[in-house]
Order: C-alpha cells, then structure tokens, then sequence
C-alpha cells in the first residue's frame, strides 16, 4: 500500500482551527466531496455514526476518522493539521492537531483494515508527526505523508 493511492493532493489541508468536533467532522465531508465527489452530508452522518461506537482520537494527538459508505470504488483519505489542538475526547484525552479520515466502500473487508492499518502506523511514526506539526504548506504536508520514511503495512 502506498500513500499517494489513499491521498490526493488537494485532500491535504491546514487549518488555524475548528469550533467543535462536530465541525471538524463537517469539514472532512465537505473536503471528500469536493475532491472524492462523495455526498457531504453522507460522509458526515458515516463519520458520526462511527464515532458513536467510540472516539476514534487514538492518542498522541492523532485521530482517525473512518466510515464505510456507498458510492467509492476504492479507500481514499483526507488529511486535516489544525493549527490550534481539538479536544476529541480522544483515549490520552490529549486534543487532537493532526486528523486523518479513511472514506471506504460498503464492501470493502481488508482493504479498509489495511489502509487503516497503514496510516496509524505512519501517523505513530513521531519523526512524520514533527514534521506535519511544523508545517502549514499543503504541498510540503503531501509530501511528508508520502516520504519514504513512511511505515508501511503489512
């Protein structure tokens, strides 16, 4: 698996910072939608009905939003740094700076896993975290997320 199949470029994006989870959430639909052409307000209600069964900020100041819906052919992925840490109940209860959202089809089993698998294992990499924190140009973030020092799955 490769990063550059997951993440389009345009579905990187640095934020000052968000009102609430909630908003947060809105902004991944909206930017899927724009990039992916996936229903906004579907990939929002996907994302709350996940994040219902449990927060998905696992620690450190990373969060991977993720849901299964109709309409992909394939997992893609967009990619949030907020300038100013959420608080996303996450299990550290550390707020939340970088965001990571996984959009997948319906159907797909271990594709999903594995890209889950794949990008919680990069953004536990604190070398790439450092890097992403300190840096608000989109281009440099894709890049980042790319490198090769990207952790790859198995």
């Amino acid at each position: 698996m490769d990063m550059s199949t997951l993440l389009d470029p345009g579905a990187v994006r640095a934020l000052g910072s968000t009102t609430s989870k909630k908003r947060l959430l809105q902004t991944l639909g909206d930017v899927a939608e724009g990039i992916y052409g996936l229903d906004a307000d579907l990939a929002i209600e996907a994302l709350q009905e996940r994040e219902s069964l449990g927060p998905t900020g696992v620690g450190h100041g990373v969060a991977l939003p993720h849901a299964r819906m109709e309409g992909l052919d394939r997992v893609v992925g967009v990619f949030l740094r907020l300038g100013k840490p959420l608080d996303y109940a996450s299990v550290d209860k550390v707020p939340v700076d970088l965001v990571f959202a996984l959009f997948a089809p319906r159907s797909a089993g271990v594709e999903h896993l594995k890209a889950l698998a794949y990008v919680s294992r990069t953004l536990r990499n604190p070398d790439i975290c450092n890097k992403l924190r300190s840096n608000d140009d989109t281009s440099k973030l894709f890049e980042i997320l790319n490198s090769e020092r990207s952790i790859k799955a198995a």
